[in-house]
């Protein structure tokens, strides 16, 4: 099997400093609440969308945040004063972290209205100047541990909201208890099936549904409050601190699941570019956040007012502060936000897989649009089908919600510190803070998100090995990548030809020239291309025009239409062509060339071929790595995507010439 030559310049794949071409604005974070993806849209209905998508995972958080925090009570029981210190701690976690970090802080951190931890890592490249090794492992790092996340949040979603069918208000009409993994195992495989159909057509539901989910909690959490008025003493933050400087290692480890109640914040700032900044704002703090606390604090007091119910082996909070009419419906329309809650993440793990790709850290993947107008609704099946095995060996493994919460908080919480030391550099170097300023500014961020993953990593044996070890396998996976792609890329420009020695070359030897135009797909044009010389060699003919084409991912989510690409004239018949594109976007090279012929570059498609080299690669000692990690790279290469699908080149105007590389 061989792998297709690169055609693509990364300049954010490699530490190294760059100075990208003038590219013009995308859409700005103030403007992104009337446009997205350059359809105008209303400002609500971008609001009703944002609870959609933006807030199924930390809204479905209420199902087993409080739960989890109390399982140390299962045995020994618990007393009003550790129920309000751990409501307390609920409260400020959501107020705190989510409220005033991602709502009111980091969503100011935009790169160019795109939000999340790549395009945070390309926003501080592009504040330092250069690309530095720190801010680069930093935002694989966080792409990495988000891989983690993608697949633990569909099995603790739906597995958490479908054991509500074990409780005593169900059981009455029938035993589900055996019946709860096959259930959620059917309705994971069942969502991930239908990814490849796209979203667009359910998603109008996800909104309205969310909606209805917000409001039924809240309403049953205020119905609650009045019943142990007590409960609101956990909104003095005092409380919490008490309880968790109290209780010892006990306290310490409870921190780590009270964190349960906060994943999902990264969504706020990583969809920013679909919804908007406003948008997402107003939905969190004038109708999610009401909703979650009110929730919070009503299964607070129902618990306040039956402290032995944490003993009960079917003690589920969120279900039990229902009335028994109610329970099978709140079940059904849990499962509903639980899987809305999945869709988010893993249609947010198909954006991040082709940021990575179209930023050098992993290999060409296929990649399918399930829209015709919103460029976001894509589906990578290599992506999905991993995802759908990692989620049901969860289910499976695990059983139950209560077994992988202990897996789930590392990969948000070591996700969470990579974004605020991102957002250190974006803070001191482009909002240009004093050094101190911005150090005991981001200080206050990372103090907290390091208690939070601290307490975190003292579950790493009972289930935290899990997202450690996904995360480790994606870093080690994007550094062969990008270390590989680096070192391949130095061998062939050192055994090639520079362009203008090549034309100096052709005007002596005067080759055969054929009609026609030739395009060269390159990842340096300032060499000549394998395949431009394999023709040479073998054929030893030209086409009449010949277009060496570049294409370069830039460090910002989209290029606009009319600064996409760039042209130099190197001789009558040569000419070099530079297309450019954001991280955010697929490189369809047609789309593109049809841009060209509106500038007048002339050419007819039917009478142009597009030349690829295809390699194939071979282990070599001294290659400059070690040598699992060149059958690792050999191995990437192996499943990286054809080009002339990644592309989207006519397959009928494609020339493939091979060679064998040693790297």
């Amino acid at each position: 099997m061989a792998d297709n030559e690169p055609a693509v310049s990364q300049p954010s794949a490699t530490p190294q400093a760059s100075s990208p071409p003038p590219v013009a604005d995308a859409v700005p974070a103030s403007s992104a609440a009337a446009v997205a993806h350059g359809h105008a849209v209303s400002f609500w209905p971008m609001v009703l969308g944002s609870l959609g998508v933006v807030y199924g995972d930390i809204g479905t958080s209420p199902l087993y945040a409080l739960k989890s925090s109390l399982d140390h009570a299962k045995v020994e029981g618990v007393n009003p004063g550790e129920v309000i210190g751990i409501v307390s701690l609920l409260t400020w976690a959501l107020i705190f972290t989510v409220t005033v970090k991602y709502v009111l802080f980091l969503m100011r951190a935009d790169n160019r209205g795109e939000g999340g931890t790549l395009a945070l890592m390309a926003l501080a490249q592009n504040a330092l100047g250069k690309r530095t090794h720190f801010v680069f492992l930093m935002g694989v790092a966080g792409a990495a541990l988000f891989s983690g996340d993608a697949i633990i949040t569909p099995a603790i979603s739906v597995l958490s909201a479908v054991e509500g069918l074990k409780l005593p208000a169900v059981q009455q009409y029938f035993d589900f208890s055996p019946y709860v993994l096959a259930i959620t195992v059917a309705i994971l495989f069942t969502l991930f099936v239908f990814q490849s159909k796209g979203t667009a057509r359910v998603a109008a539901f996800f909104g309205p549904v969310m909606v209805l989910f917000f409001g039924v909690i809240g309403l049953l959490g205020a119905k609650h409050v009045l019943d142990a008025p007590q409960i609101l003493l956990a909104f003095n933050p005092v409380n919490g601190l008490v309880f968790l400087f109290s209780n010892g290692w006990q306290g310490f480890t409870t921190l780590g699941l009270v964190f349960l109640a906060v994943t999902g914040a990264e969504a706020l700032y990583a969809d920013m570019g679909h919804f908007g900044r406003l948008p997402i704002q107003i939905a969190w703090v004038f109708f999610v956040l009401p909703s979650l606390l009110l929730n919070y604090y009503g299964q607070g007091a129902f618990i306040l007012n039956n402290l032995d119910v944490v003993k009960s082996n079917d003690f589920s909070p969120f279900f039990q502060i229902a009335p028994d009419w109610a329970v099978i419906p709140l079940i059904l329309l849990s499962t509903l936000a639980t899987i809305i809650a999945s869709q988010a993440v893993i249609t947010g793990a198909y954006s991040i897989i082709r940021q990575a790709i179209q930023l050098g850290l992993l290999p060409r993947m296929v990649i399918s649009h399930t829209s015709e107008t919103l460029e976001g609704q894509i589906f990578v099946p290599r992506v999905n089908r991993l995802l759908l095995i990692g989620v049901l060996v969860l289910v499976v493994v695990f059983k139950t919600s209560d077994s992988l919460a202990n897996a789930y908080g590392i990969a948000v919480t070591g996700t969470m510190v990579v974004t605020t030391a991102l957002a250190f550099v974006v803070v001191w170097k482009l909002w240009r803070w004093p050094l101190w300023a911005a150090i005991l500014f981001i200080s206050c961020f990372l103090a907290v998100d390091l208690a939070f993953l601290a307490a975190n990593l003292v579950k790493v044996l009972e289930g935290g090995w899990v997202p450690l070890t996904l995360g480790a396998a994606s870093m080690v996976t994007m550094w062969t990548w990008v270390r590989g792609t680096h070192l391949l890329n130095a061998k062939t420009d050192r055994d090639s030809i520079p362009t203008r020695d090549l034309l100096r070359m052709l005007e002596k030897s005067k080759p055969t020239r054929v009609p026609g135009t030739a395009v060269f797909l390159t990842a340096n044009p300032m060499v000549a291309p394998s395949a431009l010389m394999h023709n040479l060699k073998h054929n030893k003919v030209l086409h009449e025009r010949i277009v060496l084409m570049n294409i370069v991912t830039e460090d910002m989510p989209r290029v606009a239409p009319d600064r996409r690409y760039e042209i130099e004239k190197l001789s009558d018949d040569f000419t070099r062509v530079t297309l450019h594109f954001g991280f955010m976007e697929s490189p369809r090279i047609p789309a593109a060339m049809a841009l060209l012929r509106k500038a007048g570059f002339k050419f007819d498609i039917m009478t142009t071929s597009f030349f690829l080299g295809r390699r194939s690669l071979k282990a070599s000692p001294s290659s400059g790595m070690p040598h699992w990690q060149d059958k690792l790279f050999i191995a990437l290469s192996k499943q990286s995507a054809n080009a002339t699908e990644f592309f989207s080149i006519p397959s009928d105007r494609v020339v493939e010439l091979g060679a064998q590389v040693t790297i």
